[in-house]
C-alpha cells in the first residue's frame, strides 16, 4: 500500500494499477493517452490553420511577384509600293480572235422543164407487186445469181436422221423433257396416282405391315409403262399389290432429248400405313 506522500505525488494510472502487473497493455495504452491526444491536438491544430491561412498567403504571394511590362505596340504602317522597272518590256498583246468560218457554198440546180409529149411516145412503166419483191435483192444494178449452186433438195429429208444419231437409244434416267401423266404435275402427280391405285392386301393386314416400297419402271417412247419391278420391298403381298398398281396407270406424254421420243426410267417409293 501508497503511504500519504506517495499517494499525494502518485497519478491516477499508479492508483488504479497499484499492485497490479504493469506490463499488462492497459497501463502502457493509459500512460500514453495524454501524450498521444496532445500530439493529434496540435497536428489538428496545424492543418486547421495551414486551411485557412493559404489562400492569404497565396494572394501575398501573387502580389508579390513582379509584373510584365506591357510591350508598346507600334501601329503598322503601310509602305509605298517600290516604283516599276521600265527596263522590262511591257507583256505582249493577247492574241487576236480567229476569224468566223466562210459560210458554205451554195449548190445551184439548174430548174429543167418538164417536156410535154404524145400518149404513143411514153413508154409505160409497170410497179411490180410487192409480193414479188419480197424474194427479191433491190440494187442499183442487175446482180447476176449464182447458177452453179448444187442441188440442196436431196439434204430436206435428211434432219431427222442428223437428231437420230445424236441421241442414243437406250434408257435415260433424265431427259429435257420429262415424261408426264395426261395431267401433269412431275413425279409428286405419279406417286399420287399409284398411292390412289393401290389395295391394302389382307395379309398384310393381319400382319399388321407398314413400310415404304422403291419400285422401278420405264416410260417408252409411246408412252407405255414397261419393265415394272420392285427395287425394295416389304413382302406380305405389298409388292406385288404395287406393280400392280404402277401397271394401271394411264398412257403418259413420252420423255424428249433433242427433240425426239426416248426411253426414261422411274424410281419412285409407295408408302404403305394401316389407317
Amino acid at each position: 500500500m501508497m503511504d500519504n506522500a506517495q499517494l499525494a505525488k502518485a497519478s491516477m494510472n499508479d492508483i488504479v494499477f497499484e499492485g497490479r502487473n504493469k506490463a499488462y497493455g492497459a497501463y502502457v495504452l493509459r500512460r500514453l493517452y495524454q501524450r498521444h491526444v496532445t500530439r493529434a491536438l496540435i497536428i489538428a491544430t496545424s492543418i486547421f490553420a495551414l486551411l485557412v491561412f493559404f489562400p492569404l498567403i497565396a494572394q501575398y504571394l501573387k502580389d508579390k511577384m513582379p509584373k510584365e511590362k506591357e510591350k508598346n505596340l507600334q501601329e503598322n504602317v503601310l509602305m509605298d509600293a517600290p516604283p516599276l522597272d521600265d527596263t522590262k518590256p511591257p507583256p505582249p498583246p493577247p492574241p487576236p480572235e480567229a476569224p468566223p468560218p466562210p459560210p458554205p457554198k451554195l449548190t445551184t440546180i439548174k430548174f429543167t422543164p418538164p417536156v410535154v409529149k404524145k400518149d404513143e411516145e411514153v413508154k409505160k412503166e409497170e410497179v411490180p407487186d410487192q409480193e414479188e419483191l419480197k424474194e427479191k435483192t433491190v440494187a442499183t444494178v442487175t446482180v447476176q445469181g449464182n447458177t452453179n449452186a448444187p442441188d440442196l433438195t436431196e439434204l430436206a429429208g435428211t434432219g431427222d436422221k442428223v437428231v437420230e444419231e445424236v441421241v442414243e437409244n437406250k434408257v435415260y434416267t433424265y431427259v429435257e423433257q420429262m415424261p408426264e401423266l395426261p395431267g401433269g404435275g412431275g413425279q409428286g402427280a405419279i406417286v399420287a396416282a399409284i398411292q390412289k391405285a393401290v389395295r391394302y392386301p389382307p395379309m398384310a393386314l393381319r400382319n399388321q405391315v407398314e413400310g415404304r416400297i422403291f419400285a422401278s419402271f420405264t416410260v417408252n417412247p409411246q408412252g407405255d409403262v414397261t419393265d415394272v419391278k420392285v427395287v425394295k420391298g416389304l413382302g406380305s403381298g405389298l409388292d406385288e399389290e404395287t406393280i400392280r398398281a404402277i401397271k394401271t396407270l394411264p398412257k403418259f406424254r413420252p420423255g424428249k432429248q433433242n427433240g425426239r421420243a426416248v426411253s426414261v426410267s422411274f424410281t419412285v417409293p409407295i408408302t404403305y400405313k394401316i389407317q
